[in-house]
């Protein structure tokens, strides 16, 4: 299989860890892998097909080295770019903050990427629907391992590259059932899997038109959309409004006091057009409220 290349000279430091972070469902996903700061692997059905890239930064010379193989290899080089946040505009954003402040200043080699691919978030993000993040993975590794195809060229024989529109709309109601899916994320898919080539349209869109879009569909709502916009169009004001932690980590961390989504909207209202930044920056900082109690036991999924 033939072999696609391509260099970057980056503009600024580069942590790509901490950029790709939020495409990896989980430690297990067979589709996105990140061996330390500045090495990542990633698979995914791309408009011409699956394909699979290799990112590597080289610090020193301030250089990004990138292989791709498989029918998608072509449009997975020309999107590295916005992969990896070179179009990242963060222009207008200041900390209002002391922590914001600290947290920008920390993470130099942070920036938003871009994806390109909606639908794959999507699919990703309905699976995601009112469980915790353990259930949600698991289910998509499943998904993935049982339809996905192996990813094309030299990744390790379990990567796996997520189900093109089509595949998703082959998977029988069982299959959902034995991968931990509820009944009402099973809908959701089935909505998703449907609007698929209006999902894709989207990054043609602004970010309040794709949020319209989507969110005309049933069982997308504002957090399923803004997690859909933060990866796909690498949209900086993308808040995860309705999130189980997002507003009280927020408000924590920003006043040392417990909120709510609420509190969080007006906290963030002087970082309009970078709220989204604001979360990324509070997430990576793990400056959220403190854990107390035992966590969350998945509840046991058999036939309903």
């Amino acid at each position: 299989m033939d072999t696609h290349f391509r260099s970057l000279q980056l503009q600024r430091p580069l942590n790509l860890r901490a950029v790709l972070h939020p495409l990896r469902r989980g430690s297990g996903d067979p589709a996105c892998r990140i061996e330390g700061n500045d090495v990542a692997w990633w698979a995914t059905s791309t408009p011409d097909g699956a394909g699979t890239v290799r990112l590597e930064v080289k610090q020193r010379e301030r250089l990004l080295t990138t292989r791709a193989w498989g029918p998608g290899a072509d449009w997975l080089c020309e999107q590295i770019p916005a992969l990896v946040g070179e179009e990242d505009d963060a222009r207008g954003f200041v900390p209002r903050h002391g922590v914001v402040a600290n947290a920008w200043r920390a993470h130099r080699g942070w920036r938003l990427m871009r994806t390109a691919r909606p639908f794959e978030a999507c699919v990703a993000a309905v699976l995601e629907q009112k469980v915790t993040g353990h259930e949600a993975w698991r289910s998509w590794r499943v998904i993935l391992q049982q339809f996905g195809q192996p990813a094309p060229g030299p990744a390790a024989t379990a990567m796996r590259v997520p189900p093109a529109a089509r595949e998703w709309r082959q998977i029988a109601t069982w299959d959902y059932r034995r991968a931990g899916v509820t009944p009402q994320r099973i809908r959701g898919l089935q909505t998703v899997v449907a609007a698929a080539d209006a999902i894709e349209r989207i990054t043609a869109l602004s970010s309040i038109e794709a949020d319209q879009r989507l969110r005309m569909l049933p069982g997308v709502g504002v957090w399923t959309s803004a997690e859909v916009r933060q990866r796909a169009l690498g949209d900086s004001d993308a808040v995860s409004f309705g999130d189980f932690h997002v507003g009280r980590d927020m408000c924590w961390w920003l006043t040392g006091k417990r909120g709510d989504d609420e509190m969080m909207r007006i906290l963030l209202e002087p970082y309009q057009g970078h709220r989204y930044r604001v979360q990324r920056l509070m997430e990576m900082s793990g400056g959220g409220m403190p854990r107390r109690g035992p966590r969350l036991s998945p509840p046991a999924h058999r036939s309903w």
